[in-house]
């Protein structure tokens, strides 16, 4: 499965095998990990892991997270996208699209979040024609919650992820087209 999307700085595509060492390097860092439960991976199985799974995503679900290279380095700067929801109970849902991102830390700050992710919600609304998205994060994770609002998500309610013991903030956006 093949996706190319492009924004001023950055180039959104699929996830491939030669992205390992990126996604290495992206989850085995702690300050990353820091409002996803503070489990950074500690090798390359688990990364590799990690990037089989986003591949299975497209095969099963026709969608799963793209990998973000900015254009200027062709840097392999981590992940965003959409991703069909089956494995959790987020908030009372079991079955969703959600909205997210995951960057490496060198790339923090600079708006690529947000400039992602508004690229995502586009491929979601007007080439996947979905009615709506989602989007969580860890309650006390302001960059990330700044980010969502700005992409266009809105707050909506906080509530405890059992599966992971953690609180957790629910967004949403809904498809302005339909």
């Amino acid at each position: 499965m093949a996706f190319n999307i492009e924004t001023e700085r950055l180039r959104l595509r699929e996830l491939r095998k030669s992205d390992l060492e990126g996604m290495f390097k992206l989850d085995s860092n702690p300050n990353v990990h820091k409002y996803l439960g503070n489990k950074p991976i500690k090798t390359k199985t688990e990364a590799q892991k990690i990037l089989d799974s986003v591949l299975q995503q497209y095969t099963e679900r026709g969608i799963g997270r793209f990998a973000v290279i900015e254009k200027a380095s062709g840097d392999f700067i981590g992940w965003s996208g959409l991703r069909l929801n089956t494995e959790y109970n987020m908030n009372g849902f079991t079955k969703y699209y959600d909205v997210g991102y995951r960057l490496i830390e060198r790339f923090w700050g600079k708006g690529y979040a947000t400039e992602s992710g508004k690229a995502s919600v586009d491929y979601a609304f007007n080439t996947m024609k979905l009615p709506e998205l989602y989007a969580t994060t860890e309650i006390s994770n302001q960059a990330s919650h700044n980010a969502l609002l700005k992409i266009g998500l809105q707050y909506k309610t906080d509530f405890f992820f059992e599966q992971e013991q953690m609180n957790l903030r629910w967004y949403t956006i809904k498809n302005p087209n339909l």
